[in-house]
């Protein structure tokens, strides 16, 4: 739709200008020149000025419906898929952010644009001062899975816990592809990315389509199981100054909004289960907290380890391969094109090796801290599953909770209180 409306502004003003030069130009003694026509072109500071504007605008409105415990959710979020996803085509978007950031702090000759940093930035303050507000409707991508969802299927807790690394998986994988100045793994393997631009490549597609049909039976399969940047957000949503609370009275233990919870962010109780011995819960947590430097060590070395093989992603690690591979040939017939290219633009087989050698010494530092952070996250995973803190009502796992305020119109308690009023 931008480019279409750019046409027609270019258009129009080619028009004009022809227009304008109808009849010859005035022969002139005096040496005077034309000069040359330049078109106006519409100005993209607008549209980057609106994004910001919006996100802003669409960030506030989901904190004031989670802190009034409103539900106003479903106008944030159509306005959301329908502007920044279909309309803006999921570009600039707070999830690939990420990349830039990673790239502005290792490179300084990459110039990181404000709106990419805006887009970054305020959805982690709003999740440091309200909690997972953006994906409660403002990501389009969250958003068009909240839409379509009509059946909250529970997942079991040990299935949740191992696919709920996968986040920091794919964010560590982020990191590094952006910090060795690989490639953009996000951009390149969205799965939305096909739907919002009505097309595209065929298995993106269709992979994204699959997590939308998933979606209709389980709430967020994306935001809970793949999506990087909600991996960072609930890092700042579990601290949050204002907590999200179901509501300000005494919880009955209804349970139903441990049902209504789409995501499965809401504990229930533990005070009428079996307690356990406080001594073997010592001993289980005290356990993991020593395997947790084993667990970083580990993670460190096999990353180090595979860092030659992830390298391969790098363009000059690849193209140096393809230049060995074709000059140990003895009569190569076809040369390949990055191959043909290379010559063409005389560099020596030096420059490029020490290129290569360059891009995998990057890699081995990068993926060593890669990994040692993954061993971490899997440790205070362990940890983190293993406590079983006393509870006697049902509270919300602020870091899990996508603030989408599903609960709010089922908590009995509420609907009191709107009575009276």
């Amino acid at each position: 739709m931008k480019r279409f409306f750019a046409t027609i502004l270019t258009a129009t003003a080619a028009i004009g200008a022809k227009a304008q030069n109808r009849f010859p130009k005035p022969d002139f003694e005096s040496g005077y020149e034309y000069p040359d026509l330049q078109y106006a072109v519409p100005n993209e500071l607008m549209w980057d000025v609106l994004d910001v504007v919006l996100l802003l605008a669409l960030l506030i409105s989901a904190a004031w419906a989670i802190t009034r415990r409103r539900k106003p959710m479903i106008w944030i979020s159509l306005i959301s898929v329908l502007y920044f996803g279909f309309f803006r085509e999921g570009c600039v978007c707070s999830v690939g952010s990420i990349q830039n950031i990673v790239l502005a702090m290792v490179d300084e000759t990459y110039h990181l644009p404000w709106v990419v940093l805006c887009f970054f930035l305020l959805p982690i303050i709003f999740a440091f001062l309200f909690g997972r507000v953006f994906c409660a409707g403002v990501c389009p991508m969250g958003a068009l899975q909240e839409l379509v969802n009509v059946k909250n299927g529970r997942i079991s807790k040990p299935i949740t816990m191992v696919l709920g690394l996968l986040p920091w998986l794919y964010l560590a994988l982020t990191i590094l592809y952006a910090a060795t100045r690989s490639r953009f793994i996000v951009c390149q393997f969205d799965p939305f990315i096909g739907i919002f631009r009505l097309g595209g490549d065929i298995e993106l597609l269709a992979f994204g389509i699959l997590l939308l049909i998933i979606s209709v039976f389980t709430g967020r399969p994306f935001c809970r199981f793949l999506c990087p940047y909600g991996a960072l957000l609930s890092l700042f949503s579990s601290v949050a100054v204002k907590r999200i609370k179901i509501t300000d009275k005494k919880c009955i233990n209804c349970d139903l909004c441990y049902s209504s919870c789409p995501v499965d962010a809401i504990q229930p109780p533990y005070a009428n289960t079996p307690q356990e011995e406080r001594k073997e819960g010592v001993k289980r947590i005290l356990g993991y907290a020593l395997l947790m430097p084993l667990l970083i060590v580990a993670g460190a070395m096999l990353m180090r380890m595979s860092s030659d093989v992830m390298s391969r992603a790098h363009k000059e690690v690849r193209l140096y391969d393809l230049v060995t591979a074709y000059e140990a040939e003895e009569n190569p017939e076809i040369i390949p094109l990055e191959v043909e290219a290379f010559y063409m633009r005389g560099r020596t087989m030096e420059e490029l090796q020490a290129s290569a050698e360059k891009a995998q010494a990057d890699y081995r530092l990068y993926s060593t801290w890669i990994g040692a952070m993954m061993g971490l996250v899997l440790a205070i995973a362990l940890i983190r599953f293993s406590v079983k803190r006393r509870r006697e009502t049902y509270e919300i796992d602020q870091a899990a909770c996508v603030a989408c305020g599903q609960c709010f119109s089922y908590c009995p308690q509420n609907k009191v209180g709107d009575s009276k009023n």
